[in-house]
């Protein structure tokens, strides 16, 4: 069976159940080797998406974030996932409900299908095709929804445009990229969420000038790739994936929604 968007979007409303029933209850949380935090919902949820791809799509090789931290890096040719089960540990232990959860299709390095799911907001970004994204609002657990609005970048407005910037990680890097343009609003969101308000047309720009790595990003970068967008290196090379040498970090990148590169 080949995967589609609307697999992702089942895969990622089930996993959103499994981390609400947790997110609504008393949890405790330990810290990994690079002191981030985890919780049993990135681990309970990990194991969902892993099962699900793996009956899906038995030869799909899957670079989890979890597996990763334990040490299992599996070999993957061209096509391999990419999985963040909780993207925004720190949002979910704050309880502000701007965490997701993240799967995405690498092909030759390309991000070419994702989802990215806030279950604490009940928005479901999907990318199923190179140019083909939507949203809808799904509660955790629902039905894949039939009633999608397509996702599409808007046009950068005259009066300024609208910066996304990190709640949690903002660097004078940031800032002085930020200069560069004129600035109407700065909106602040959490995870991969920040991609998903430029796929959708409710903002335009956003710099990330820290450390990320791939299974943060991929999933966000398929949704505004496919309704768009572009995601650069500050070279103005393509941010691509399966950078196994690197550890699969990524370099700095910009999210341009329908502004130019200056």
């Amino acid at each position: 069976m080949a995967i589609t968007g609307d697999t992702l979007a089942r895969i990622a409303l089930d996993a959103g159940k499994l981390i609400m029933e947790i997110y609504e209850g008393d949890f405790d949380f330990s810290r990994k080797g690079d002191d981030s935090p985890v919780t049993l919902a990135d681990e309970k949820a990990e194991a969902l998406i892993l099962k699900a791809l793996a009956e899906a799509d038995p030869d799909l090789k899957v670079i989890a974030e979890e597996a990763m931290a334990a040490g299992e890096m599996p070999e993957h040719g061209s096509r391999f996932a990419l999985v963040d089960p909780l993207d925004g540990t720190k949002e979910f232990i704050n309880k502000n409900g701007e965490f997701t959860v993240n799967i995405a299709i690498i092909e030759h390095g390309r991000p070419v299908m994702g989802v990215v799911y806030a279950p604490a907001l009940s928005r479901l970004f999907v990318a199923d095709a190179y140019n083909s994204a939507w949203q809808a609002d799904a509660a955790p657990g629902a039905d894949v929804p039939a009633e999608r609005t397509p996702l599409r970048i808007r046009k950068a407005p005259e009066a300024g445009v609208t910066a996304v910037a990190s709640k949690s990680h903002r660097t004078p890097e940031t800032d002085a990229f930020l200069e560069k343009y004129t600035i109407a609003d700065i909106k602040g969101a959490g995870s991969s969420l920040k991609f998903c308000l430029i796929a959708a047309g409710e903002a335009d720009l956003y710099p990330r000038m820290g450390r990320t790595m791939e299974w943060d990003t991929a999933a966000g970068q398929a949704v505004v790739e496919a309704a768009g967008g572009r995601v650069l290196t500050e070279e103005g090379a393509p941010l691509l994936y399966g950078k196994r040498e690197r550890g699969y970090d990524n370099p700095y990148f910009i999210v341009y929604g329908g502004v130019s590169p200056v």
